[in-house]
Formats: C-alpha cells, structure tokens, sequence
C-alpha cells in the first residue's frame, strides 16, 4: 500500500478513535483531521474543497434557521398541550400521541431540533402526571431516529445519501422509505404499551390537571406563526417538486429560509442564524475532507473490492452486509462519519459490476438510521435528550437504555431486511 494511503488511514483512524472516545469536540477532531490531510499533502486544498458536499450543509442551514424562527412562536409547544388534551390526560395515550408526533415531525425537521422542541413540554406534562419520564423519552428518540429515516430532509445519513445521488429525489425517498417506517413505528406502539405498563399509571385527579392546561397561551406571536406556517409549507412543496423545477434540495432549504427572513425583518435574521448549529457543519466538512483522503488515495475502491469478495457480487448478499454493518456500527460510532465512508464505497460497487445501486442505498440509509436507537450513544438525538433529562433529575443510564433499545433495533433492522428482499428482489 502507498505510503500516502497509509497516512490517510492512520488519519482517519484517529478522528474516529477521538470522536468514540468524546474526550474532545468531535468538531475540533473532524476539522484538525481534515486540516492534516491537506497539510501532509495527501489532497491539495482545490481537491479537498471539490470533495465538500455544499448541498448538504446548504439544506441543513436552510432547515435550522426556519425550524429556529418557526420555534420563537410557541408552536410545537402548543402542538404537544393540544395533543395531551386530546389524549383526555391518559398517559398511555399521550405517550402514543407524542410518539407519533416526534416521528412525523422528524420526517420533516431535522430530528436534534424535534426532541430539542419536544422534551421540554413532555418533562412538562410528565410532572403534571406525576408518572416517571423515561418511557416517554425513550419512545421519542426511537421516534425521532425512524421518523427521520422516512424522507430526504429528516435524518443527516439521509441528506449525505441524496446530496451524493442526484437520482434519489425528496420523493424516491418518501416512496421507499416510508412503508417501512410506518410499518415499524406500528410495531413499536404495542411493545411499548406492554413494556412499560405498570410505569404509565396516574389518578383521575392528575389527569384532570393536564385538561386545564391552556394551549393557547403559549403561542406567543401570531403574525410570525402565520409567515413561518406559510414558509415551511412552501418549502416542504418544494421539496417534493425540486427535480421537476431542477433545484437542489439545498436551493429550496435555502430559498426558504432566507424568504422567511425577510418577511420577518432584519432583527429575526442576526438571532435565526446564531443559532444555526454551526459546530455540526463545521463537523461535516472537516469529514468530508478526512473522508477524501481516502477516496484519492484509492482506499475506498480497495474497501469495496474487499466487500464485493465477501459478498460474490451479489446484489442481496451485499444489501444484506450493507444494512446489517449500518445498524451495529451505528449503534455503537457516530452514523455520520461511517455513511460518509460508506457513500464512495457504494459508488465504488457500481464500478465493478453491480448494475442497480438503489437497493444498496435504501440498505445504507435503513441501517444507519435505525441503527442508532441502539445504543445511548448511537445519535445525536439520544444524546441530547439524555442531558436535557440528567438537568431534571432523571439521568438515562447506558444500560437502561441499552436493555431496551437494542433488541427494538435488531427488530427493526430485521424489518428492514426483509423488506429490502421483498421489495427490490423477490
């Protein structure tokens, strides 16, 4: 192996290492990573920027300033008191309710910003039953990573796969995925019911009090609720036309936000585009330059020639590896870096001889997505709601999480499987 290729790998190795290990901002890793790539010489700057994926983090900023304008109104807040009303206080109910919630909402926001959203007003209605928070919780981030997983916007593995295959439109993704994830999310609904049974029980009395809760007091600006409703709904319509208007998503994700900015004034745009989460774009181009190290010093196609060996070339075999890989690493590293790995050695595959990629995709996106209800560690999403629940007083310990969450992966994935069979080779 040449010597550059070597270097490359020890590279990447090392963010890798450092991103498990979390001792450092995964951040400054990726960054400092890609940095040494370029300064090493084992891909000069011009390549390096050639290998950035600015559709992907084009329609990441797009989304996060109309999701962060969007919030200043109280809406989902207001989505979470309503549908709790609806489920007349029943905590079975309002579990199933929010479950489905976080999932329909993760199919169209980014799934950090949901459960950002979310878990504050579901700590709100759980002290009100005064029942233990953690079903409800753990439902949400199973919710948030397999409703993500559904469409083109919802999950970053999603957004990595379509940026790089201009074929997989915002629609091919609701058309593949979506039966699936219905399928699993209605699977998940009674598993639930009957694991945490005994934990999802209050009095008539605490019932009552979440039916006096007023809804609409917490929408807090009604002229900006009205524009944000009106620019999220013309930019999710053109998500499902951007091929027939020939835009990228990241046009539209950013036509729409900006629009948005501009019918809310200058004094929304300074607060909107702080917040943007600009740590999680500086982490996706540093590994979009660590990851082309790789690809120019020929060790991915060596990565894929390896995969069709174990798999004789065979399209199912070689689905099968794909999505089964996707889950267990997922559940165990960042999905984000491993699917950045994984999306030139799929491209690869379609130099040496496997004619139909698009089963390997769906595969890729099934496994990676789902796979991070694993573990706590396996998504963002997981994280986050885990420290929001430790400042409450209900820290989510790993292997609580784990008891639960890893064989509802495993089912899911198996789901997948068969679905994938079923679907693109029976």
């Amino acid at each position: 192996m040449e010597q550059q290729a070597i270097w490359a790998i020890g590279i990447f190795l090392i963010i890798y290492s450092f991103i498990i290990a979390e001792k450092i901002h995964r951040t400054i890793v990726a960054m400092l990573g890609g940095v040494l790539m370029v300064t090493l010489g084992i891909v000069d700057q011009e390549t390096a920027i050639h290998h950035i994926d600015f559709n992907t983090l084009g329609l990441l900023i797009g989304m996060m300033i109309i999701v962060n304008v969007t919030a200043e109104t109280g809406l989902f807040k207001y989505i979470a008191i309503y549908s709790a009303k609806k489920a007349m206080g029943d905590p079975v109910r309002i579990l199933i309710t929010l479950f489905m919630i976080t999932a329909i909402a993760s199919a169209f926001l980014d799934n950090v910003t949901t459960v950002l959203l979310l878990i504050p007003v579901t700590f709100s209605i759980t002290r009100q039953l005064q029942v233990n928070p953690f079903p409800f919780l753990f439902s949400q981030i199973l919710a948030s990573n397999i409703g993500g997983t559904a469409t083109l916007i919802g999950d970053p593995p999603n957004i990595m796969i379509g940026s790089a295959v201009k074929e997989l439109t915002f629609m091919a993704f609701i058309n593949n995925l979506s039966p699936i994830v219905i399928v699993i999310l209605a699977v998940h609904i009674p598993i639930f019911i009957f694991l945490f049974r005994k934990q999802l029980r209050t009095t008539p009395e605490r019932k009552q009090s979440i039916m006096q809760l007023n809804e609409k007091e917490v929408i807090t600006d009604r002229k900006l609720l009205k524009k944000s409703l009106f620019i999220l709904g013309l930019t999710i319509l053109g998500f499902f036309l951007h091929q027939m208007l020939h835009l990228e998503s990241a046009t539209v994700a950013l036509a729409g936000a900006f629009l948005l900015l501009l019918l809310t004034g200058e004094h929304s745009m300074e607060k909107a585009i702080s917040r943007v989460e600009w740590t999680t774009i500086f982490f996706f181009v540093g590994l979009f330059v660590a990851v082309s190290g790789l690809v120019e010093t020929g060790v991915i196609s060596k990565m894929a020639e390896q995969a069709m060996e174990w798999t004789g070339g065979d399209p199912v075999a070689t689905s099968m590896l794909i999505i089964w890989l996707s889950a267990i690493a997922s559940a165990f590293i960042d999905n984000i870096p491993f699917v950045a790995t994984m999306i030139p050695m799929i491209q690869e595959m379609g130099n040496l001889g496997i004619t139909d990629l698009e089963p390997l995709w769906w595969s890729l996106s099934l496994g990676a997505c789902l796979g991070g209800n694993g573990t706590l560690i396996g998504a963002s999403a997981n994280l986050i709601v885990a420290g929001l629940s430790e400042k409450e007083g209900y820290p989510i310990r790993f292997f609580q999480f784990i008891k639960y969450g890893f064989p509802l992966m495993l089912l899911s994935v198996l789901l997948s499987s068969v679905y994938v069979y079923l679907r693109y080779f029976f």
